[in-house]
């Protein structure tokens, strides 16, 4: 008996730290769009809950990382475990920087909403819609352990790298045809980099993912190739 509810509440651990993992990832997910939603509705209030809201993701790290630490040293995991319990270690980094760039856009909405408006930009508002449905696949591919739906989000990278390019070349066009706007349309543009970094953590999600399922690791393969 006593090892049956010792198996339990272990297995009870282990969807606790499944939980709070989700719902950080819930919470960097309405920052980012709020924090540019801010930018196109041009909403200094709203960017300032987003930068408080920031101070629960970082309890959210730390309750997170405690919980994978004290796994570690008291139920000694082994195989699937342990590598679900590694994985959510480097998963929880990755959110709570998703979280810093969403301040960061929030700062420049806060910048943004004292000057005179820019031509609306819909692009930047498309790769927020791009990079959210990356991270939400992501977590889904996670909590699932679909290393199948973790690949979509990896091949999905692609478009948000276009998509930046594209609102990049747009903002400079702009900042060429009036030099009024080159201070506005330069604090788009960062916020735009914010977003695609964004992108860059979700891959960074869907490839630890796959490692955590299948034990292989699909970072940097250009380097893995080199090095043969």
């Amino acid at each position: 008996m006593a090892a049956t509810h010792t198996d339990r509440t272990y297995e009870q651990e282990l969807k606790d730290l499944r939980d709070k993992l989700l719902a950080m990832g819930g919470k960097v997910e309405a920052a980012i769009a709020a924090s540019v939603r801010a930018i196109t509705e041009r909403d200094g209030e709203l960017a300032l809950r987003v930068k408080a809201s920031d101070a629960e993701v970082n309890r959210l790290e730390v309750e997170i990382d405690g919980a994978c630490r004290r796994l570690l040293a008291l139920r000694q995991p082994a195989a699937s475990d342990l590598r679900f319990i590694t994985t959510a270690l480097k998963i929880v980094t990755d959110l709570e920087r998703m979280g810093d760039l969403a301040v960061n856009i929030s700062d420049r909405a806060i910048d943004l909403a004292q000057a005179p408006p820019l031509r609306p930009l819909h692009d930047l508002s498309s790769l927020a819609d791009l990079v959210e449905v990356q991270l939400k696949k992501a977590l889904d591919a996670f909590v699932e352990r679909d290393p199948a739906k973790a690949e979509e989000v990896m091949k999905g990278d692609d478009l948000v790298d276009a998509l930046y390019l594209k609102l990049f070349n747009e903002l400079l066009q702009l900042m060429m045809e009036d030099s009024r706007a080159i201070r506005r349309a330069t604090a788009i543009m960062f916020s735009a980099k914010h977003l695609e970094r964004f992108g860059d953590h979700a891959i960074n999600l869907a490839e630890m993912v796959v490692y955590m399922v299948r034990g292989t690791d699909v970072r940097h393969p250009r380097s893995r190739v080199i090095a043969k």
